[in-house]
């Protein structure tokens, strides 16, 4: 069996946009005929950009070779340009490929991945949620920095059996390097630990989000400030440039540390798991697929430290992060994103029940892809996947993070 043809969909979910304004998704072929789907996770470069890097690596690296051979073919792309070095965009390409390898193994054996990288662990994935207006009366943008409304929609998420969820009212990231929170922004961030953790009570665990915009200590001021409502994490409080300054933070600051979803192979997050990272944040569709991933809970296991990972994409990348939570000893819980695109897209495959994921027993990553509505939805604009505020933050008037991709119309 060799792999033999590629097809990439730049898809983009309709309104309201959770997860990002598009999915990159490939369609990996064997000479067979078994298909492989994978999710390449957003890059520095746009789609278009993108989908050429895709088939570069795929056709220099890939092409004509058994997909067994997974590790064989990483050390040549790890390695392309005499590099041998994490790069993201490469590493993303070959994250999405990689994953459609595993998909046909999968599907070649009739097993599921999970049965292919050490077996099943876990039968099913404690879920957590980003918090998304939920009601009529949550208007956008007023949602973003409003407490009550936060308060409202994560006691609904725990109606749904949701255990933990997440929330980032500290202000925007920008291009800039690591800044000094506001005061109003640290008070912002108190009003929601304090109204969301009256609202939940000790149902559901409190996940303080970040997109590493703060100065060192910036983000223990931060921290020291969301302490007392006993938040399970503080997600990314400084850049992903800085992992050595996350020492300061993490020791600093009673609240455990998470990071990931900007890093990639384990040469990355091994530097974050010296630095004091506990709780590690891979996106499998960057980090370098399901087999370096799965390299990565080695390293955590071995720091005494926990995975959850990151979704801020589609539903195959979340079927592949299912997969490895399945196998593996130390998963805290997986993030999900629940739309009724992501859920069609798959034919609903993979569900989320009582807040908690059930994995499943089909072959490959365990789904069934809708080709023709991934198609029928093509992304038409010209933004990256997500991007960074250009202007600095404000100290005289509010500051505002919409939540990631706009609603569109």
């Amino acid at each position: 069996m060799k792999l033999a043809d590629l097809d990439i969909i730049v898809t983009s979910p309709p309104a309201p946009g959770w997860g990002g304004r598009y999915w990159i998704l490939v369609k990996v072929t064997t000479d067979t005929g078994i298909i492989g789907w994978g999710e390449c996770y957003a890059s520095s470069v746009g789609p278009d950009a993108m989908t050429h890097v895709i088939r570069d690596v795929f056709e220099r690296h890939m092409a004509g070779e058994n997909p067994e051979n997974i590790e064989l073919m990483f050390r040549r792309v790890y390695s392309s340009g005499f590099t041998q070095r994490p790069d993201l965009t490469v590493i993303g390409a070959w994250s999405g490929l990689e994953i459609a390898c595993w998909d046909i193994l999968g599907k070649d054996r009739d097993r599921p991945v999970h049965a292919l990288i050490g077996g099943r662990v876990n039968d099913r994935i404690r879920a957590y949620t980003y918090l998304y207006p939920t009601r009529k009366t949550h208007s956008l943008p007023a949602f973003w920095v409003d407490a009550q409304m936060a308060a409202e929609s994560a006691a609904d998420m725990v109606d749904k059996g949701y255990t933990a969820v997440k929330f980032d009212p500290a202000g925007p990231y920008t291009i800039r390097s690591g800044h000094m929170p506001s005061m109003r922004d640290i008070s912002r961030s108190i009003e929601f630990c304090e109204a969301i953790r009256g609202a939940v009570g000790d149902k559901a665990d409190l996940l303080f989000g970040t997109h590493g915009q703060f100065s060192t200590g910036g983000a223990i001021r931060m921290g020291a400030a969301i302490a007392p409502y006993s938040p399970l994490w503080y997600e990314e409080p400084i850049p992903p440039d800085t992992l050595r300054e996350m020492q300061k933070v993490a020791e600093a600051v009673t609240i455990p540390v998470a990071t990931g979803e900007r890093l990639t192979t384990t040469r990355e997050f091994a530097e974050a798991l010296r630095s004091g990272v506990q709780i590690l944040q891979p996106a499998l569709g960057r980090s370098g697929g399901i087999w370096e991933t799965r390299k990565i809970a080695v390293l955590a296991e071995a720091w005494n430290a926990q995975m959850a990972p990151h979704l801020y994409a589609g539903p195959i990348e979340w079927a592949a992060n299912v997969q490895l939570a399945a196998a593996i000893p130390n998963i805290l819980m997986a993030e999900t994103i629940e739309t009724d695109f992501h859920a069609a897209l798959i034919r609903d495959t993979i569900r989320v029940e009582g807040g908690y994921i059930t994995v499943p027993d089909a072959p490959g990553l365990g789904i069934e892809v809708d080709e023709e509505l991934a198609r029928a939805n093509p992304f038409t604009g010209y933004g990256l996947h997500l991007e960074a505020q250009q202007a600095p933050v404000s100290y005289h008037e509010e500051n505002v993070f919409e939540g990631g991709a706009p609603v569109k119309a």
